[in-house]
């Protein structure tokens, strides 16, 4: 019998029949095989073996109602705690519906074919599948304008020093409510953890903070310390010997801030870097169409954005995202031992000093 092609020495397609105790980890091991679900078994490998190494540092980029269906609380918050997340930049309207939990207002279960103008109404809102009552928006917005009326939020700050100034508030709040767990903000600032916002005008909390300006408040964003304070985070990584992942959560603004941070090291600052380590999207939109959201790690190549000889290390993986981090959570936490929190958000200034530094000698030579 003539030697077996190469290209066969893949596992057997042998999977166990599902009995009510297989756990998560065999269950996406062992049987999710092929076509989509072979590349989520791609994913979470991807994600335990080698993104959570102890010399990785992972980013995550997150877009699309996340919080507002309780993955806050239900996976980002556990990621967050087992080390498992470094930094963060998401849409600000994940922030501020993320913050409806902190301060104890709810979201609920319900339908997508109700009549839209029955629910108007009677003040339901409606995000897909998700009602809440008119008055969550209100009372978050008057959080929001009291928070930011104190003394330290008058002067320019970058989006994750206003997000950690955020979180003290989120948390003593939940404390006085008898709350845990219920906001990322709240858990990024007991962690140290950075969360950046890509477009801070474009969401509820920016839009409270334009109407404070209005009555003469002094908070600003200063837009040029993110895009470089999340640089300084991957320079800092790279030059240090250890590696960069990102874990991208849909689209959008944030996956194009995570990713440019290379571009940002190499074509504008001029030092010398080739691109992140490891690349793990969860995405449900099309490459043909030429958007950003869909585009390849294969073609963040061409901008530097991955390293060429890292991209075996990249998976894409076109599932619904809040099907997607739950899976990838548990299974991350069943396989993998918490990891050392690197409290970044207390390192920003010695890395961005150590990054001009790095420009600084680039110039003179």
């Amino acid at each position: 019998m003539k030697n077996k092609s190469r290209f066969l020495r893949g596992q057997p397609i042998e999977p166990p029949a599902i009995d009510a105790n297989i756990s998560i980890v065999d269950l996406i091991d062992k049987t999710f095989n092929a076509y989509n679900a072979a590349r989520f078994r791609e994913a979470c490998q991807l994600f335990v073996e080698r993104m959570l190494a102890d010399d990785v540092t992972v980013g995550m980029s997150l877009s699309g109602a996340m919080t507002p269906a309780g993955i806050g609380m239900a996976a980002i918050i556990p990621l967050m705690r087992a080390g498992f997340v470094d930094w963060i930049v998401s849409t600000g309207a994940n922030l501020y519906h993320d913050t409806h939990f902190g301060i104890g207002l709810q979201m609920r279960r319900g339908l997508r074919d109700l009549d839209d103008r029955l629910l108007r109404e009677e003040g339901v809102v409606r995000i897909c599948d998700i009602f809440f009552q008119y008055d969550v928006l209100l009372k978050t917005d008057e959080f929001f304008r009291e928070m930011v009326s104190a003394p330290e939020f008058q002067r320019t700050m970058s989006t994750a020093e206003f997000h950690y100034l955020a979180g003290k508030y989120v948390l003593e709040r939940s404390r006085l409510l008898g709350l845990k767990n219920k906001s990322l903000l709240g858990a990024a600032h007991e962690l140290g953890i950075p969360i950046y916002t890509s477009s801070p005008g474009d969401s509820s909390i920016g839009m409270n903070v334009a109407a404070k300006a209005l009555d003469g408040n002094k908070l600003q964003f200063d837009v040029n310390a993110d895009v470089n304070e999340t640089a300084a985070i991957v320079y800092g990584a790279k030059k240090s010997g250890q590696k960069s992942a990102i874990l991208i959560i849909g689209g959008g603004s944030p996956k194009n801030f995570v990713l440019q941070t290379e571009p940002q090291i190499q074509e504008v600052l001029g030092l010398d870097e080739k691109g992140h380590d490891y690349y793990l999207q969860f995405t449900d939109a099309r490459v043909d169409t030429g958007g950003l959201s869909g585009a390849t790690p294969a073609e963040a190549v061409t901008w530097g954005k991955v390293d060429p000889e890292r991209l075996p290390d990249a998976v894409v993986c076109y599932v619904d995202s809040t099907i997607g981090l739950p899976l990838l959570t548990a299974y991350a936490i069943a396989k993998r031992k918490p990891r050392h929190v690197k409290a970044l958000y207390h390192r920003r200034g010695e890395l961005l000093g150590s990054m001009k530094k790095a420009v600084a000698e680039k110039s003179r030579t």
